[in-house]
Parts: C-alpha cells; structure tokens; sequence
C-alpha cells in the first residue's frame, strides 16, 4: 500500500486529479499530462505538508497551548523544534470515502474528542474536478458535539512553476496586509505591505523568497485570487470569503527539481485559538462551508 493510503483518481476532459486516503490530500492535479500543482510519489509522505487538508486548525498554535470557554487546553507538539501545535489533526489520519464518481470524490473524518481538543467535528472535503473550470475543492465542517467547538480550516497546495527556477515566476497576491510574526512563527500583529512584499499587481519574485502569512485579502464578487506564472504557463488559486487569510511559501526543491509556491487559503490566522483572529466558534450542530480551488492558466 502507499504511505498515504488509498489513492483515488478522478478526472474530467484532460483534467485529472489524485487526493489520498491519509490527510484527505492532493497529492497532484495535471492538465493534459502537465503539472497543475506539485506532486510527489507513492512511496512518499506528503512533503511540507504537500496537498494536506488542514482542520480543526490550519497553521500554528503556539506552545499547543490555548483556552477556550474558561478551560485550558494542551495540544500535543507536532513542531518539536519550534514548539507549536501545527496544521491540525487531520493530517495523519485515514479519511474515509463518501462519494465517489468519474470527477468528484468527498472524504470524511471524524474528530473525536482528545486530550487538547475535546470537542466533536464531523468534517468533509470534496475535490471536483471540470474540463472547463479546473479544480474546485469544498470544505465542511459539522459540530456533532454537546457543546461549542473553536474551529478553523484550511488547505495547503503548492503549484508547481513547471519546471522553471523561482527566480522567474511571477506571483500576484490579492493582501493589503502582512502578519508580523516572532521568532516561532507566531503572528504577534499585522502591518500594511511595504514597497518589498506588495504583489497585488503581480511580480517577479527574482530574489524574493515568501513563508508569510496574508490578510486585508481583497475579493471581487466574493472571490479572491492569487496567481502563479511562468513562461510555461501557471495557475489562478481562487477563494470565496470565508477564507480571509493566506499563506504564502515558496520553496526550492520541494523534492528533488520540484519548485512550488505554496499559497494555502486559510479560514484563520495562525494560532486563532488564541488570538482569536478569524476564529470559528461552532454551536452544537452548526455548520460551516468553504471553497477554493485552482484554474489552469
């Protein structure tokens, strides 16, 4: 079996896209045999945290240490070396099939309650894929529980520079602001873009490299958009307003002569649990739902 489990492919026209059982990822999306996103192998975990569905939290929280409604709470360190709790806990779980056809597949997990989040999230993830339209992914998120349950969501692709050095892509990101982060990377405020990591109309990152969080996000008709370009072609990440973060991390040989740019849409900003910034609160059978996904360009 492959470290990441049941591989399910499903396609449209030349599209075509392959998530993993473990993780909920995607571990590729191709368009005429052409990489969309960065991909990596079967014999492999997900590097980075390559393609990875990332609830009941994306990114960090610091210490693993929070408190919501008067009780403290301790996540375990799944960042040892930096100290933080990161990218939730459904990254290493086996997310179970719940539909399944020629171009959509939805996975779902059940968060049970555990030490440092002792609440009950039912989530879903639906990856679909349209011949004219690209890849859109649709999370979801369900308290089962007795009570109200902190909660964020969101995903981690990268998209692949199709072969080029990161010196040539062009990036465009949709952010009026940047978040100031201390040495753990946890965001200790935010400030406008300087004249150095303003993207909104779309540079050349040349020597420029990115790992920051974004927010001050800027949707037309209730999308955002964030694009990568290369002289090969590149890829229009979009994202409805229920993501009001980015992060943003570009990264040299991701694997052996893979390039990508990670641009992940986040429903909140790193360690929310404790900032509260952009958090989610989920009463007793609430729902929430939220999509993004990638245009081929």
């Amino acid at each position: 079996m492959a470290l990441t489990g049941t591989q399910w492919t499903i396609s449209a026209g030349d599209h075509v896209a392959t998530v993993v059982e473990v993780g909920a990822g995607l571990r590729g999306y191709t368009v005429g045999g052409t990489a969309v996103t960065c991909g990596y192998g079967e014999d492999e975990l997900p590097p980075k945290g390559c393609g990875i569905t990332l609830v009941p939290w994306p990114n960090r929280i610091a210490g693993g240490r929070y408190t919501f409604d008067g009780a403290a709470q301790q996540l375990g360190l799944t960042e040892p070396d930096a100290g933080n709790a990161i990218h939730g806990l459904g990254r290493w779980e086996r997310w179970t099939p719940v539909r399944q056809d020629a171009g959509v597949l939805t996975l779902g997990l059940d968060v049970v309650p555990q030490k440092g989040y002792p609440f009950q999230i039912h989530a879903e993830v639906t990856y679909a894929v349209h011949a004219e339209h690209g890849l859109t992914v649709t999370l979801a998120a369900r308290n089962v529980g007795r009570g109200r349950a902190p909660f964020g969501a969101g995903s981690h692709p990268y998209l692949a520079t199709r072969g080029h050095e990161l010196a040539d892509v062009t990036l465009t990101l949709p952010a009026t602001e940047v978040l100031v982060v201390d040495e753990h990377q946890i965001p200790v405020g935010s400030r406008p873009l300087s004249e150095d990591d303003d993207y909104r109309a779309g540079r050349v990152l040349g020597r420029h490299r990115f790992d920051d969080g974004f927010t001050g996000l800027q949707p037309v008709d209730g999308r955002g958009t964030a694009e990568v370009r290369t002289p090969s072609g590149g890829a229009r990440l979009w994202f409805d307003e229920t993501f009001g973060f980015l992060q943003v991390y570009t990264l040299a040989d991701l694997t052996p002569g893979q390039h990508g740019v990670a641009v992940e849409p986040m429903t909140c900003a790193p360690n929310a649990f404790n900032s509260g910034a952009g958090l989610l609160v989920l009463e007793p059978g609430d729902e929430w739902t939220g999509s993004w996904g990638i245009q081929p360009l």
